[in-house]
């Protein structure tokens, strides 16, 4: 078995439900033009695209047990090591409305189920198992029910103290009380980014000086993205943007995840920043092509990565 190199922490994962609708109207009748179920949640997603990438990846979290079956087709389909932590319940079910004559994704997310005291300190040894082996750690997605927002903290800890990266992307309180745990790299959009520095970035500038106050924080990396304008990547030494080329959106589903996934791959192969904002970006541009998780043929990825414009910016 390959030696492990990155796991993700899915506390909060979806079964995604996507029905595509054609110049879909809230209020109206609307007819479905085709549908598909996904296992899913953010560190899931990126987990999906990593394993598609070639790297070996494991993953853990919490499941409810009622409905395992679409994750672990998954997890055996591409050899993800499953190490999640079963719960009492169902995993809850995300549905995601897109119309792909106006481009728009729109989400109806339920919560999910509440895992135990037990089930999340049994989260935290699986997790300390996997420093042996996983030089990366993802941690991604919002909180379920009766998970106290410090507990992305207490994660990024624990990881560190083992001498492990750890790459956080979520929002909100789960956001605010982890950051002064350092984890390596963040991914904030820009309106969460907005959010947190409690102020409007409007400017390039502006979005830049509030990235370099996280360094302060002892965060080495911060991705700032935006959409179709693409992603501001900013370290300590070098600050870059990613412009994606332009594509056919099919779903708006994955994109963020998928830029993470492809950071944190050129981070783990030693990738300069300029060339992690490349990967990334491309991984991006894969997920929006495509309905689902994971990455279209190596080709094609290559393909997006060689279009990707990089600006240096300092």
């Amino acid at each position: 078995m390959a030696k492990l190199k990155i796991a993700t922490v899915t506390l909060n994962p979806a079964i995604d439900r996507t029905v595509s609708i054609p110049n879909f109207k809230a209020g109206a009748v609307n007819r479905v033009e085709r549908e598909q179920s996904d296992a899913g949640g953010k560190g899931v997603n990126v987990a999906s695209v990593l394993a598609d990438y070639g790297l070996a990846v494991a993953v853990t979290g919490f499941l409810g047990e009622e409905n395992t079956l679409i994750f672990e087709r998954l997890f055996a389909q591409k050899k993800i090591e499953d190490r999640f932590v079963r719960i009492a319940g169902r995993t809850r079910t995300g549905i995601k409305i897109i119309d792909e004559i106006t481009q728009e994704t729109t989400d109806l997310n339920f919560p999910g189920q509440a895992p135990t005291s037990d089930n999340v300190a049994q989260l935290f040894q699986i997790v300390e198992e996997l420093t042996a082996d996983c030089q990366w750690f993802v941690l991604a997605g919002s909180l379920p029910a009766g998970v106290s927002p410090e507990i992305y903290g207490e994660l990024v800890t624990l990881i560190k103290s083992k001498g492990r990266a750890v790459a956080l992307d979520t929002s909100g309180p789960a956001l605010h009380q982890a950051l002064p745990a350092g984890p390596s790299l963040i991914k904030p959009n820009n309106f969460e980014l907005q959010e947190y520095v409690g102020r409007p970035l409007e400017s390039q500038a502006a979005i830049i000086f509030a990235a370099q106050a996280l360094l302060a924080e002892g965060i080495e990396t911060v991705v700032v993205s935006m959409g179709a304008q693409g992603a501001i990547f900013v370290a300590a030494d070098e600050i870059v943007s990613a412009k994606p080329p332009q594509v056919v959106v099919k779903s708006t589903v994955g994109a963020g995840d998928a830029m993470v996934s492809g950071t944190v791959a050129g981070k783990a192969q030693g990738l300069s920043l300029a060339e992690c904002a490349r990967l990334g970006t491309a991984f991006s541009v894969s997920a929006i092509s495509q309905v689902g998780s994971g990455l279209p043929s190596p080709e094609m990825v290559e393909q997006f990565k060689q279009q990707v414009v990089i600006h240096q910016l300092n």
